[in-house]
Protein backbone atom coordinates (compact mmCIF):
# COMPACT_ATOMS: atom_id res chain seq x y z
CA UNK A 1 0.00 0.00 0.00
CA UNK A 2 1.38 3.32 -0.86
CA UNK A 3 1.92 5.99 1.53
CA UNK A 4 -0.94 8.26 1.04
CA UNK A 5 -3.51 5.04 1.45
CA UNK A 6 -2.55 4.05 4.65
CA UNK A 7 -2.05 7.82 5.75
CA UNK A 8 -6.00 7.97 4.36
CA UNK A 9 -6.48 4.97 6.23
CA UNK A 10 -5.26 5.99 9.22
CA UNK A 11 -7.30 9.29 9.00
CA UNK A 12 -10.75 7.11 9.27
CA UNK A 13 -9.84 5.06 11.54
CA UNK A 14 -9.33 7.83 14.18
CA UNK A 15 -12.38 9.68 12.61
CA UNK A 16 -15.27 7.35 11.84
CA UNK A 17 -17.16 4.66 13.09
CA UNK A 18 -15.45 1.28 12.15
CA UNK A 19 -19.06 -0.11 10.64
CA UNK A 20 -17.06 -0.84 7.22
CA UNK A 21 -14.95 -3.79 5.95
CA UNK A 22 -13.36 -1.21 3.85
CA UNK A 23 -11.48 -2.66 0.45
CA UNK A 24 -8.23 -1.71 -0.09
CA UNK A 25 -8.53 0.37 -2.11
CA UNK A 26 -9.04 4.56 -2.04
CA UNK A 27 -10.87 6.04 -4.74
CA UNK A 28 -10.40 9.92 -5.97
CA UNK A 29 -12.24 10.18 -8.98
CA UNK A 30 -14.58 8.19 -11.35
CA UNK A 31 -15.64 8.85 -14.77
CA UNK A 32 -18.24 6.35 -16.90
CA UNK A 33 -17.25 2.75 -16.23
CA UNK A 34 -13.77 3.72 -14.13
CA UNK A 35 -12.52 4.10 -11.35
CA UNK A 36 -9.16 5.91 -10.23
CA UNK A 37 -6.78 5.88 -7.02
CA UNK A 38 -4.66 8.74 -5.87
CA UNK A 39 -2.02 7.68 -7.49
CA UNK A 40 -3.95 7.47 -10.86
CA UNK A 41 -4.47 4.34 -10.97
CA UNK A 42 -7.09 3.02 -13.23
CA UNK A 43 -10.02 0.37 -12.47
CA UNK A 44 -12.41 -1.36 -14.39
CA UNK A 45 -16.06 -1.14 -12.21
CA UNK A 46 -18.23 -4.04 -12.08
CA UNK A 47 -20.23 -2.48 -9.10
CA UNK A 48 -20.93 0.70 -9.81
CA UNK A 49 -21.35 1.99 -6.27
CA UNK A 50 -23.95 -1.56 -5.21
CA UNK A 51 -25.47 -1.21 -8.39
CA UNK A 52 -26.13 2.80 -7.99
CA UNK A 53 -24.40 4.11 -11.30
CA UNK A 54 -26.30 2.75 -13.12
CA UNK A 55 -25.44 5.22 -16.03
CA UNK A 56 -22.03 5.08 -15.49
CA UNK A 57 -19.51 8.14 -13.13
CA UNK A 58 -20.00 11.64 -13.63
CA UNK A 59 -21.99 11.91 -16.67
CA UNK A 60 -21.45 15.12 -17.72
CA UNK A 61 -25.39 15.01 -18.66
CA UNK A 62 -26.04 14.53 -14.91
CA UNK A 63 -23.72 17.22 -13.95
CA UNK A 64 -25.39 19.92 -15.90
CA UNK A 65 -28.63 18.94 -14.62
CA UNK A 66 -27.18 19.08 -10.80
CA UNK A 67 -25.62 22.55 -11.86
CA UNK A 68 -28.70 24.33 -13.06
CA UNK A 69 -31.33 23.00 -10.01
CA UNK A 70 -28.63 23.92 -7.56
CA UNK A 71 -28.54 27.62 -8.66
CA UNK A 72 -32.56 27.36 -9.03
CA UNK A 73 -33.84 25.01 -5.68
CA UNK A 74 -32.19 22.50 -3.27
CA UNK A 75 -34.50 22.08 -0.58
CA UNK A 76 -37.69 23.63 1.00
CA UNK A 77 -39.24 20.32 2.79
CA UNK A 78 -41.88 18.57 2.11
CA UNK A 79 -43.93 21.88 3.44
CA UNK A 80 -44.31 22.95 -0.32
CA UNK A 81 -45.48 22.30 -3.33
CA UNK A 82 -42.92 21.31 -6.00
CA UNK A 83 -42.92 20.44 -9.73
CA UNK A 84 -39.34 19.19 -9.80
CA UNK A 85 -41.26 15.86 -7.34
CA UNK A 86 -44.12 15.55 -9.65
CA UNK A 87 -42.49 15.89 -12.71
CA UNK A 88 -40.41 12.63 -10.93
CA UNK A 89 -43.42 11.11 -10.02
CA UNK A 90 -45.22 11.35 -13.83
CA UNK A 91 -41.96 9.45 -15.22
CA UNK A 92 -41.52 7.55 -12.33
CA UNK A 93 -45.09 6.27 -12.24
CA UNK A 94 -45.10 5.75 -16.78
CA UNK A 95 -42.63 3.29 -16.45
CA UNK A 96 -45.06 0.50 -14.03
CA UNK A 97 -48.90 -0.01 -13.05
CA UNK A 98 -48.71 1.61 -9.84
CA UNK A 99 -50.50 5.25 -9.23
CA UNK A 100 -49.17 6.74 -6.08
CA UNK A 101 -45.34 7.77 -5.00
CA UNK A 102 -43.66 8.25 -1.89
CA UNK A 103 -40.21 9.87 -1.45
CA UNK A 104 -37.60 9.10 1.06
CA UNK A 105 -33.61 8.94 0.52
CA UNK A 106 -32.61 5.08 0.37
CA UNK A 107 -33.94 1.80 0.03
CA UNK A 108 -33.78 0.94 3.83
CA UNK A 109 -36.39 3.85 3.85
CA UNK A 110 -38.57 2.70 1.56
CA UNK A 111 -38.85 -0.70 2.38
CA UNK A 112 -39.96 1.09 5.72
CA UNK A 113 -42.55 3.12 4.11
CA UNK A 114 -43.83 -0.41 2.51
CA UNK A 115 -44.01 -1.93 6.39
CA UNK A 116 -46.21 0.90 7.39
CA UNK A 117 -48.31 1.56 4.54
CA UNK A 118 -49.04 -2.13 4.37
CA UNK A 119 -50.18 -2.25 8.06
CA UNK A 120 -51.76 0.96 8.61
CA UNK A 121 -54.00 0.09 5.09
CA UNK A 122 -55.20 -3.16 6.53
CA UNK A 123 -55.88 -1.64 9.80
CA UNK A 124 -57.55 1.81 8.45
CA UNK A 125 -58.96 0.84 5.30
CA UNK A 126 -59.71 -2.82 5.31
CA UNK A 127 -60.76 -2.50 9.28
CA UNK A 128 -58.44 -6.06 9.93
CA UNK A 129 -55.82 -6.52 12.73
CA UNK A 130 -53.08 -7.63 9.91
CA UNK A 131 -49.78 -6.93 10.85
CA UNK A 132 -47.42 -9.46 10.17
CA UNK A 133 -44.90 -9.31 7.16
CA UNK A 134 -43.41 -12.07 5.65
CA UNK A 135 -40.01 -12.46 3.70
CA UNK A 136 -37.77 -15.01 2.88
CA UNK A 137 -34.53 -16.36 4.33
CA UNK A 138 -31.67 -14.85 2.88
CA UNK A 139 -33.30 -11.15 1.76
CA UNK A 140 -32.16 -8.50 2.13
CA UNK A 141 -34.21 -5.47 2.75
CA UNK A 142 -32.04 -2.87 4.76
CA UNK A 143 -30.65 -1.76 8.07
CA UNK A 144 -33.51 0.06 10.21
CA UNK A 145 -34.71 -2.02 13.20
CA UNK A 146 -37.96 -2.79 10.90
CA UNK A 147 -36.34 -3.45 7.97
CA UNK A 148 -33.09 -5.12 9.37
CA UNK A 149 -35.48 -7.62 11.28
CA UNK A 150 -37.42 -8.78 8.23
CA UNK A 151 -34.01 -9.33 6.41
CA UNK A 152 -33.45 -13.26 6.18
CA UNK A 153 -30.14 -13.50 6.74
CA UNK A 154 -27.38 -14.90 9.38
CA UNK A 155 -27.90 -13.47 13.15
CA UNK A 156 -24.55 -11.91 12.74
CA UNK A 157 -25.79 -8.70 11.19
CA UNK A 158 -29.12 -8.56 13.93
CA UNK A 159 -26.29 -9.38 16.34
CA UNK A 160 -26.59 -6.75 19.90
CA UNK A 161 -29.52 -4.83 18.57
CA UNK A 162 -32.24 -6.66 20.06
CA UNK A 163 -35.37 -6.45 21.49
CA UNK A 164 -36.43 -6.46 17.55
CA UNK A 165 -39.44 -5.29 16.59
CA UNK A 166 -42.35 -7.84 16.10
CA UNK A 167 -44.67 -9.07 13.82
CA UNK A 168 -42.17 -10.42 11.14
CA UNK A 169 -42.25 -14.06 9.76
CA UNK A 170 -38.97 -15.34 7.88
CA UNK A 171 -40.06 -18.25 5.28
CA UNK A 172 -37.55 -20.91 3.37
CA UNK A 173 -36.44 -19.60 -0.27
CA UNK A 174 -38.87 -21.03 -2.66
CA UNK A 175 -41.28 -22.94 -0.19
CA UNK A 176 -44.59 -22.38 -1.65
CA UNK A 177 -45.99 -25.17 0.97
CA UNK A 178 -44.21 -23.32 4.36
CA UNK A 179 -46.01 -19.79 2.39
CA UNK A 180 -49.18 -21.23 2.14
CA UNK A 181 -49.18 -22.67 5.98
CA UNK A 182 -47.51 -19.07 7.11
CA UNK A 183 -49.84 -16.51 4.87
CA UNK A 184 -53.35 -16.09 7.06
CA UNK A 185 -55.35 -13.47 9.05
CA UNK A 186 -52.32 -11.49 10.52
CA UNK A 187 -50.45 -11.29 8.02
CA UNK A 188 -50.50 -7.91 6.09
CA UNK A 189 -48.15 -8.37 3.11
CA UNK A 190 -45.54 -10.78 1.82
CA UNK A 191 -42.45 -8.31 0.92
CA UNK A 192 -39.90 -10.18 -1.82
CA UNK A 193 -36.72 -9.07 -4.29
CA UNK A 194 -37.52 -10.93 -7.64
CA UNK A 195 -34.12 -11.31 -7.56
CA UNK A 196 -31.97 -11.92 -4.01
CA UNK A 197 -28.83 -9.45 -4.47
CA UNK A 198 -26.86 -9.55 -0.42
CA UNK A 199 -28.42 -13.10 -0.61
CA UNK A 200 -26.21 -14.16 -3.49
CA UNK A 201 -27.67 -13.22 -6.67
CA UNK A 202 -30.69 -15.98 -6.28
CA UNK A 203 -33.64 -15.60 -9.06
CA UNK A 204 -37.22 -16.65 -7.41
CA UNK A 205 -38.28 -19.20 -9.57
CA UNK A 206 -40.82 -17.94 -12.21
CA UNK A 207 -43.48 -20.90 -10.85
CA UNK A 208 -43.34 -19.45 -7.35
CA UNK A 209 -43.50 -15.99 -8.19
CA UNK A 210 -46.60 -16.44 -9.90
CA UNK A 211 -48.19 -18.69 -7.43
CA UNK A 212 -47.59 -16.41 -4.53
CA UNK A 213 -48.94 -13.69 -6.24
CA UNK A 214 -51.90 -16.01 -6.96
CA UNK A 215 -51.94 -16.74 -3.49
CA UNK A 216 -51.72 -13.08 -2.17
CA UNK A 217 -55.01 -12.41 -4.29
CA UNK A 218 -56.69 -14.97 -2.83
CA UNK A 219 -55.93 -14.25 0.70
CA UNK A 220 -56.43 -10.54 0.00
CA UNK A 221 -52.49 -10.04 1.36
CA UNK A 222 -50.57 -7.36 -0.05
CA UNK A 223 -47.72 -8.41 -2.00
CA UNK A 224 -44.51 -6.17 -2.21
CA UNK A 225 -41.52 -6.23 -3.96
CA UNK A 226 -38.28 -4.94 -2.79
CA UNK A 227 -37.07 -3.44 -6.56
CA UNK A 228 -34.19 -1.69 -4.17
CA UNK A 229 -31.88 -3.33 -6.29
CA UNK A 230 -33.40 -4.98 -9.41
CA UNK A 231 -35.17 -1.79 -10.74
CA UNK A 232 -34.33 0.91 -13.25
CA UNK A 233 -33.22 -1.60 -16.18
CA UNK A 234 -30.86 -3.50 -13.86
CA UNK A 235 -32.38 -7.13 -14.57
CA UNK A 236 -33.55 -6.75 -18.71
CA UNK A 237 -36.76 -4.92 -17.93
CA UNK A 238 -37.61 -1.70 -16.13
CA UNK A 239 -38.25 -3.71 -13.12
CA UNK A 240 -37.49 -6.69 -12.46
CA UNK A 241 -41.25 -8.44 -11.81
CA UNK A 242 -42.30 -7.28 -14.98
CA UNK A 243 -40.11 -10.95 -16.03
CA UNK A 244 -43.07 -12.44 -14.17
CA UNK A 245 -45.91 -11.04 -15.47
CA UNK A 246 -47.24 -10.12 -12.06
CA UNK A 247 -48.26 -6.90 -10.32
CA UNK A 248 -47.31 -6.45 -7.14
CA UNK A 249 -49.46 -3.78 -4.64
CA UNK A 250 -46.51 -1.88 -3.55
CA UNK A 251 -42.79 -1.98 -4.62
CA UNK A 252 -39.41 0.08 -3.50
CA UNK A 253 -36.49 1.84 -5.58
CA UNK A 254 -33.85 3.33 -4.49
CA UNK A 255 -30.25 2.89 -5.30
CA UNK A 256 -29.86 3.56 -9.17
CA UNK A 257 -32.54 5.90 -8.99
CA UNK A 258 -30.76 9.04 -9.12
CA UNK A 259 -27.59 7.67 -10.11
CA UNK A 260 -25.77 8.33 -6.56
CA UNK A 261 -27.19 11.40 -5.03
CA UNK A 262 -29.25 9.98 -1.87
CA UNK A 263 -32.81 8.73 -3.23
CA UNK A 264 -35.48 5.83 -2.53
CA UNK A 265 -39.01 5.53 -3.52
CA UNK A 266 -41.97 3.91 -2.64
CA UNK A 267 -44.58 3.09 -5.21
CA UNK A 268 -48.18 1.66 -3.96
CA UNK A 269 -51.75 1.40 -6.05
CA UNK A 270 -53.92 4.05 -5.96
CA UNK A 271 -55.87 2.09 -3.40
CA UNK A 272 -53.14 0.97 -0.99
CA UNK A 273 -52.00 4.45 -0.89
CA UNK A 274 -55.32 5.26 1.08
CA UNK A 275 -53.36 3.41 4.30
CA UNK A 276 -51.64 6.90 4.32
CA UNK A 277 -52.98 10.23 5.12
CA UNK A 278 -51.32 13.57 5.84
CA UNK A 279 -49.24 13.33 9.08
CA UNK A 280 -48.82 9.68 9.20
CA UNK A 281 -45.87 9.54 7.70
CA UNK A 282 -43.09 12.15 6.31
CA UNK A 283 -39.51 12.62 5.59
CA UNK A 284 -37.34 16.26 5.37
CA UNK A 285 -35.10 15.89 2.79
CA UNK A 286 -37.37 13.00 0.80
CA UNK A 287 -37.72 14.28 -2.69
CA UNK A 288 -35.81 17.45 -2.75
CA UNK A 289 -35.95 19.51 -6.07
CA UNK A 290 -32.43 18.62 -6.59
CA UNK A 291 -32.00 14.83 -6.43
CA UNK A 292 -36.26 14.65 -8.11
CA UNK A 293 -34.39 17.00 -11.05
CA UNK A 294 -31.69 14.50 -11.48
CA UNK A 295 -33.82 11.44 -10.92
CA UNK A 296 -36.24 12.53 -13.85
CA UNK A 297 -32.83 12.55 -16.27
CA UNK A 298 -31.87 9.56 -15.06
CA UNK A 299 -35.21 7.91 -15.86
CA UNK A 300 -35.36 9.74 -19.39
CA UNK A 301 -31.83 8.61 -20.64
CA UNK A 302 -32.59 4.67 -19.01
CA UNK A 303 -35.40 5.04 -21.63
CA UNK A 304 -33.99 7.14 -24.32
CA UNK A 305 -31.10 4.32 -24.48
CA UNK A 306 -33.29 1.59 -24.11
CA UNK A 307 -30.76 0.53 -20.89
CA UNK A 308 -33.83 -1.85 -20.61
CA UNK A 309 -32.56 -3.79 -23.52
CA UNK A 310 -29.27 -3.70 -23.46
CA UNK A 311 -28.36 -4.95 -20.00
CA UNK A 312 -30.25 -7.78 -21.25
CA UNK A 313 -28.02 -8.64 -24.03
CA UNK A 314 -24.78 -7.74 -22.19
CA UNK A 315 -26.22 -9.72 -19.35
CA UNK A 316 -26.68 -12.80 -21.73
CA UNK A 317 -23.09 -11.87 -23.15
CA UNK A 318 -21.61 -12.04 -19.95
CA UNK A 319 -23.15 -14.81 -18.18
CA UNK A 320 -22.56 -16.86 -21.02
CA UNK A 321 -18.51 -16.14 -21.19
CA UNK A 322 -18.38 -16.92 -17.67
CA UNK A 323 -20.67 -20.23 -18.10
CA UNK A 324 -17.41 -21.43 -20.85
CA UNK A 325 -15.68 -20.74 -18.01
CA UNK A 326 -17.61 -23.16 -15.82
CA UNK A 327 -17.02 -25.68 -18.00
CA UNK A 328 -13.66 -24.55 -18.68
CA UNK A 329 -12.83 -24.55 -14.31
CA UNK A 330 -15.74 -27.32 -13.13
CA UNK A 331 -14.01 -27.79 -10.27
CA UNK A 332 -13.14 -24.06 -9.09
CA UNK A 333 -17.06 -22.74 -10.49
CA UNK A 334 -20.53 -24.24 -8.91
CA UNK A 335 -22.91 -22.33 -11.04
CA UNK A 336 -23.79 -18.94 -12.82
CA UNK A 337 -27.04 -16.73 -12.16
CA UNK A 338 -28.54 -13.95 -12.61
CA UNK A 339 -30.79 -11.63 -14.79
CA UNK A 340 -29.15 -8.77 -17.09
CA UNK A 341 -26.66 -7.10 -15.79
CA UNK A 342 -27.10 -8.50 -11.80
CA UNK A 343 -24.53 -11.74 -12.32
CA UNK A 344 -23.52 -14.09 -9.72
CA UNK A 345 -20.37 -16.47 -10.10
CA UNK A 346 -21.07 -19.36 -7.26
CA UNK A 347 -17.28 -20.60 -6.51
CA UNK A 348 -16.72 -24.20 -4.80
CA UNK A 349 -14.64 -22.41 -2.36
CA UNK A 350 -14.49 -19.12 -0.31
CA UNK A 351 -13.68 -16.74 -2.72
CA UNK A 352 -11.58 -14.15 -1.01
CA UNK A 353 -8.15 -14.62 -2.56
CA UNK A 354 -9.54 -14.81 -5.64
CA UNK A 355 -11.14 -11.52 -4.97
CA UNK A 356 -8.32 -10.17 -4.16
CA UNK A 357 -6.41 -11.22 -6.73
CA UNK A 358 -8.97 -9.49 -9.52
CA UNK A 359 -8.83 -6.33 -7.79
CA UNK A 360 -4.86 -6.64 -8.07
CA UNK A 361 -5.94 -7.29 -12.01
CA UNK A 362 -8.20 -3.55 -11.99
CA UNK A 363 -11.38 -5.16 -11.38
CA UNK A 364 -13.59 -4.00 -8.91
CA UNK A 365 -16.41 -6.27 -7.94
CA UNK A 366 -18.52 -7.78 -4.64
CA UNK A 367 -18.07 -10.79 -2.87
CA UNK A 368 -21.45 -11.66 -1.61
CA UNK A 369 -21.72 -14.90 0.63
CA UNK A 370 -18.28 -15.76 0.62
CA UNK A 371 -18.15 -17.46 -2.96
CA UNK A 372 -20.52 -15.48 -5.09
CA UNK A 373 -18.04 -12.98 -7.25
CA UNK A 374 -21.38 -10.41 -7.34
CA UNK A 375 -21.27 -8.56 -11.42
CA UNK A 376 -23.34 -4.91 -10.86
CA UNK A 377 -21.52 -2.84 -13.36
CA UNK A 378 -22.87 0.28 -14.66
CA UNK A 379 -25.67 -0.66 -17.44
CA UNK A 380 -23.46 1.16 -20.28
CA UNK A 381 -20.27 -1.15 -19.74
CA UNK A 382 -19.02 -1.74 -23.09
CA UNK A 383 -18.24 -5.38 -24.17
CA UNK A 384 -14.43 -5.00 -24.02
CA UNK A 385 -14.64 -4.93 -20.56
CA UNK A 386 -16.32 -8.00 -19.46
CA UNK A 387 -14.13 -10.09 -22.00
CA UNK A 388 -11.47 -8.70 -20.16
CA UNK A 389 -12.66 -9.16 -16.62
CA UNK A 390 -13.53 -12.83 -18.28
CA UNK A 391 -10.07 -13.34 -18.97
CA UNK A 392 -8.98 -12.52 -16.02
CA UNK A 393 -10.82 -14.43 -13.87
CA UNK A 394 -9.68 -17.50 -16.02
CA UNK A 395 -5.83 -16.70 -15.39
CA UNK A 396 -6.64 -16.35 -11.09
CA UNK A 397 -8.65 -19.62 -11.58
CA UNK A 398 -6.32 -21.18 -14.05
CA UNK A 399 -3.15 -20.54 -11.63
Amino acid sequence: MSDSFNALKAREEKLLCRTYGRYPLAVARAEGCRLFDPEGREYVDLLAGIAVAGLGHCRPELAEVMAEQARRLVHVSNLFYQAEQLDLAERLLSTCHLGKVFFCNSGAEANESAIKLARRYMRKVKGREAFEIVTLEGSFHGRTLATLTATGQTAKIKDGFGPLPEGFVILPFGDLEAMDRAVGDKTAAVMVEMIQGEGGVRPLPPGYVQALAQLCRDRDVLLVADEVQTGLCRTGKFWAHQHFGIKPDILTSAKGLANGLPMGAMLATDEVARGFEPGSHATTFGGGALVSAVASRVIDILIREDLARRAAEMGRFAMGEARKLAEKHPDKISTVRGMGLMIGIELKFPGEEVWKALLSRGFVLNLTHERVLRLLPPLIIPKQDILAFMRALDEVLGG
